[in-house]
């Protein structure tokens, strides 16, 4: 088995496909970055980023700069395959694997005998086998280690990251990695390459544990908010501070409750239960309660807001952070987008987002007459203010100036 890699393709390239490929260009490998938006791929060989991740424009810019990386919208043959694709969710939370297979029958024509392929999305149980299974209708001359063990030609695994955004660069380094393969063969061929890079441990399994344990890890986290979304929804019928509760009642040494917000989004949290939940319906009882109890809460935002805006005539409505989470420019599932949408399309109002981290709204927003503003034309101008995202520009907000308004903070960032 060859366990050198001097070619690497890596198989989309947004907020995880693009750091990665970045890093291990810079760690000396050539790196082919592959994706169907023609315009990420001509900034990228600009030495350009199209998404914001701290520190990404230096390193892209180096390795481009060397040769180390470049981007095309063609598939070239390469040693090692990394698939870093988007898998969604469809119709009644039903898992969205075409961006998968289509990635995976993409490279079918190129690879080759002691070609590594990589599934680093994060997915249901049994995508890797499926994405072996879709590589073996493409290639039928070609023997993969299901059937054929460690006399196999092709090693396939599953890697999924586990990463903070406005901090991957430095986790993809630092993070433990799961290295799920099917078969040994694929587990030390995997781990050969994530060792180029990754200074953390490589944590052998097989396929189907490796695509549960990142699934496990997110539901985990969305159970954990779910308990403070909905501990906040009680303290606002008991008419008692959500934010003083939690703090104190973390003052017990093995208590700790997280903060709770106006929903869950991006694209991890909000959509992997989900797929525990399509594997096993009748038996997910407490992640699916989670979902709709995170889901939820975006409606009982909008409510709050349409009540505070009846006591005035012509309301200025100015929500604070369109992303999912603190300090990123990612909108993804954000449930943020969600309510600002809701807001102008239905609410008799001007209602003005303030997002420090985007230059434009998307288009959703804009359709549903949605402005962009700074942070002081919104504080000069509205008569409610709406606590969604807790960028840092907005936890340092006058409080004389918010005195003055109807304040709904979902973030706790101005709370006493």
């Amino acid at each position: 088995m060859a366990t050198e890699f001097k070619r690497v393709s890596m198989i989309g390239l947004g907020y995880i496909g693009l750091p990665t490929a970045a890093l291990m260009a810079s760690r000396g490998l050539e790196v082919i970055g592959v994706d169907v938006n023609q315009s990420a791929v001509d900034t990228i060989n600009a030495g350009d980023v199209h998404i914001v991740e701290p520190d990404l424009d230096i390193v892209v810019r180096s390795t481009v700069t060397t040769g180390n990386l470049r981007a095309t919208t063609a598939v070239e043959p390469a040693d090692a395959f990394l698939i870093a694709v988007p898998t969604p969710f469809k119709g009644e939370y039903e898992p969205d694997l075409r961006y998968v297979e289509a990635a995976t029958r993409s490279i079918a024509g190129v690879i080759e005998a002691g070609n590594l392929v990589i599934l680093e999305s994060t997915s249901p149980v049994g995508t890797t086998e499926k994405v072996e299974q879709w590589l073996k209708e493409e290639r039928p001359d070609l023997k993969f280690p299901s059937e054929h063990g460690d006399n196999t030609d092709i090693f396939v695994a599953h890697c999924p990251e586990r990463v903070l955004p406005g901090h991957v660069l430095q986790e993809l380094v630092s993070n433990d990695r799961i290295i799920g393969g099917i078969g040994q063969r694929s587990v030390e061929a995997a781990t050969a390459l994530y060792r180029l890079f990754v200074k953390g441990q490589c944590i052998p399994t097989n396929a189907r544990t490796a695509e549960m344990a990142k699934l496990t890890e997110n539901a985990f986290r969305d159970v954990n908010i779910a308990f403070a979304n909905e501990l906040s929804l009680i303290c606002e019928k008991l008419e008692i501070d959500v934010w003083e509760l939690i703090a104190l009642a973390n003052r017990h040494p093995r208590v700790n409750i997280l903060q709770p917000g106006p929903g869950v989004g991006g694209h991890c949290i909000a959509v992997d239960p989900w797929f525990i939940v399509d594997s096993a319906p009748e038996l997910a009882k407490l992640i699916s309660s989670a979902r709709h109890i995170n889901d939820g809460k975006p409606g009982y935002v909008i409510d709050a807001v349409t009540r505070s805006s009846d006591r005035f005539k012509a309301p200025v409505v100015a929500l604070f952070g369109l992303a999912f989470k603190a300090n990123i420019d990612d909108l993804r599932e954000s449930p943020a987008v969600h309510i600002a949408e809701q807001l102008g399309q239905h609410l008799d109002a001007r209602v003005i987002a303030v997002e420090p981290n985007i230059e434009s709204l998307p288009a959703s927003l804009a359709g549903a007459g949605v402005e962009l503003a700074t942070i002081n034309d919104a504080l000069n101008t509205a008569d409610i203010v709406v606590g969604l995202v807790d960028h840092d520009e907005f936890k340092s907000l006058s409080r004389e100036k918010l005195q003055a308004k109807v304040v709904h903070d979902f973030r706790g960032m101005w709370a006493k």
